[in-house]
């Protein structure tokens, strides 16, 4: 499930593109967590040809707060309105839960699917393709977080 983002380039006629892609939840590369530990990580995979971006393909892990991180830097830094994540899944972290709680397959395919469409938008937008948190969060191994935010240069 891929949302393409299209336009002409100025000097030629090929299309620039942008795929950010979440392997689903059967795939090897799909959520995953290390176990005895209660994180679930994702693995957003970039393939772009759009020039602001320094590498064409990029894969790396991600948790939910880093996600939020991300959302707050561009809520804060940008012009561009944020859509909204999908919801936090304080509930399903209690104890003594009948059902698997965060690891629940439903759950991770939905938040998955939610995750993809949030990033996606994001990538997308002219305005938010420029800002350096968003390079960092799709193609750093780590987030930095006293980066010193602003713009990408082409």
């Amino acid at each position: 499930l891929h949302t393409p983002i299209s336009r002409m380039r100025e000097d030629t006629a090929e299309p620039l593109e942008q795929n950010i892609a979440f392997p689903s939840p059967n795939s090897s590369k799909g959520p995953h967590h290390v176990p005895g530990n209660r994180t679930l990580f994702q693995e957003p995979s970039l393939k772009t040809n759009l020039p602001i971006f320094k590498l064409k393909e990029s894969c790396v892990r991600r948790r939910y707060s880093d996600f939020e991180w991300l959302k707050n830097e561009l809520e804060r830094d940008s012009k561009i309105v944020v859509p909204p994540l999908p919801g936090k899944a304080l509930k399903r972290q209690l104890p003594f839960r009948g059902d698997e709680g965060i690891f629940e397959e439903s759950f991770i395919e939905e938040r998955r699917q939610g995750l993809e469409q949030f990033i996606n938008k994001i990538a997308g937008h002219p305005l938010a393709q420029n800002e350096r948190c968003l390079h960092m969060f799709l193609q750093e191994e780590t987030i930095d977080r006293n980066y010193v935010p602003g713009k990408v240069r082409q």
